[in-house]
C-alpha cells in the first residue's frame, strides 16, 4: 500500500492554546516552579467547578485512588469491589493499600461495572467500591449509592476519564462520596500528568496534604510534625498552570467531543463494518463527555486479529489504541489466583476493543475518514 497523502490523524492529541504556553513560561521565569500559586489557583478553580467541595492536587490520577483509599480507611483485610475493564492502577492501589481487589463483570452495553453483580459480590469484608467511569460515562450514579447507603460502603469515584461527564445535569464531583481524576496528557482536561480529588469536608483536605507529602504538618516558619507515613505526590505549578489554562475551555472540549461522536455514529450507520458486527458503544450525549471512541471488532468474522486491524489503520494514515485488556488476565493478578473465564464479557471486551481517533482538533471529515478505513479494512478482511 502506498504511503498516504495526508497528515498521520493520532487517536489523541491534546489542545494547549497559546495563552497557557506563554503562562507556563511566566511560570518558569518566576522562579517558583514546584507546588506553589497556581497550585493554590487550580485547586480553587476546581473547587468551584465541583460546587464548592474540597479538592487537592497530585501528581497523578494513580496517586489520587490510592490516596482516596486510605483516607476511606481501607486497608489489610479488606476488600474493595470495581471492574476489570480498567487501566490495571484502579486495582494496583488496591494491593499498594494492602486490601484485595474483588472484580466484578461488566454490563456489555455500557461496559461499565455490572451493578446487579457488584451488590451480589458484597460480603462482611467489603469496605469501598471503586466504579469506574470508562471513556466518560458514569454508571447509574443513584443506583450505585443506593446501594453504597444501602450495605455503608465507602466510594472513591474513578472518574479519571470522566472530567466534564454528568448524571442527571449535575456535574460529576459535584456529588457523590470521594472523586478521583486524572489529568494525563490523553485526558479531556491535561496538565501534562496530574490528578485531583474531590473530597467531603476540611478533615479529608487536611488528610490528603498530608499523604501528599511525606505525612507532614507546618505551623510558623519552623514548626513541624509528621503523623502519618506519607510519600511524594504533590503538583507542580507548572502542571498546575497548564490545568489552569484548560479548565475554561472544558464546555467547548465536551460539546466538540459530543458533536464528534455524533459523527461517527452516522458514519458508521449502514456500513460494512456495523453489518459485520462491529460494535459502537452506548449513544449517551447527556451524561458522557465521550473522552474516547471506543470499538469493539467482530474478530471471529474477519481474517485478521487486532493487531492486524490497528496496522491496517496505521497504513491508512489513522492512530489507534487498546483500552483496556481485562486486568485481571495480566501475569501480576494470574499469580494472585484469577484465570481466563471469570469475567467472560471484561474478557471478550478487553481482547476486542479498539479505540479509535477522537480530539478536539479533528473535524467530522476526519471521523468520515476513519470510519471509511474502518469499513474498508472489514471488507477486505470480512469473511
Amino acid at each position: 500500500m502506498t504511503q498516504p497523502t495526508v497528515p498521520f490523524l493520532p487517536f489523541v492529541k491534546p489542545e494547549i492554546d497559546e495563552e497557557t504556553i506563554q503562562g507556563v513560561a511566566e511560570v518558569l521565569r518566576s522562579g517558583w516552579i514546584t507546588t506553589g500559586p497556581q497550585n493554590q489557583k487550580f485547586e480553587a478553580a476546581l473547587s468551584e467547578f465541583c460546587g464548592g467541595r474540597p479538592v487537592r492536587t497530585f501528581n497523578s490520577g494513580t496517586a489520587t485512588l490510592e490516596i482516596g483509599l486510605r483516607i476511606a480507611g481501607v486497608g489489610a483485610g479488606d476488600e474493595v469491589i470495581t471492574t476489570p475493564a480498567s487501566w490495571v492502577s484502579t486495582s494496583n492501589v488496591i494491593y499498594e493499600v494492602g486490601a484485595t481487589p474483588v472484580f466484578v463483570d461488566i454490563d456489555p452495553a455500557t461496559r461499565n461495572i455490572d451493578l446487579d453483580l457488584l451488590e451480589k459480590a458484597i460480603t462482611p469484608r467489603t469496605k469501598a467500591l471503586i466504579p469506574v467511569f470508562l471513556s466518560g460515562l458514569p454508571v447509574d450514579m443513584d443506583r450505585l449509592y443506593e446501594i453504597a447507603r444501602a450495605h455503608k460502603l465507602r466510594v472513591i469515584e474513578d472518574a479519571a476519564q470522566a472530567f466534564g461527564s454528568s448524571w442527571n445535569g449535575e456535574r460529576i464531583g459535584k456529588l457523590g462520596d470521594i472523586v478521583s481524576f486524572s489529568f494525563h496528557a490523553n485526558k479531556n482536561l491535561t496538565s501534562i500528568e496530574g490528578g485531583a480529588l474531590v473530597l467531603n469536608n476540611e478533615e479529608e483536605a487536611i488528610l490528603a496534604q498530608k499523604y501528599r507529602l511525606q505525612g507532614i504538618t507546618r505551623s510558623g516558619f519552623d514548626g513541624m510534625d509528621c503523623d502519618l507515613l506519607g510519600g511524594k505526590y504533590n503538583l507542580t505549578d507548572v502542571a498546575a498552570r497548564v490545568g489552569l489554562g484548560q479548565l475554561p475551555h472544558i464546555e467547548r472540549f465536551t460539546a466538540q467531543r459530543r458533536q464528534l461522536a455524533r459523527a461517527y455514529f452516522d458514519g458508521f450507520a449502514g456500513g460494512a463494518a456495523v453489518k459485520l458486527g462491529l460494535g459502537l458503544p452506548l449513544a449517551d450525549f447527556d451524561n458522557s463527555n465521550w473522552h474516547m471512541y471506543l470499538v469493539t471488532l467482530p474478530l471471529d468474522k474477519l481474517s485478521i486479529d487486532r493487531a492486524g486491524f490497528m496496522g491496517e489503520l496505521k497504513e491508512r494514515g489513522i492512530g489507534s489504541g487498546v483500552h483496556y485488556p481485562a486486568i485481571h488476565l495480566f501475569s501480576l493478578y494470574k499469580a494472585r489466583g484469577f484465570r481466563e473465564g471469570m469475567f467472560p464479557h471484561a474478557e471478550r471486551y478487553g481482547a476486542s476493543t479498539v479505540t479509535l481517533p477522537l480530539f478536539t482538533q479533528m473535524n467530522e471529515g476526519d471521523v468520515t475518514r476513519v470510519c471509511r478505513a474502518v469499513n474498508e479494512i472489514c471488507e477486505q478482511y470480512g469473511k
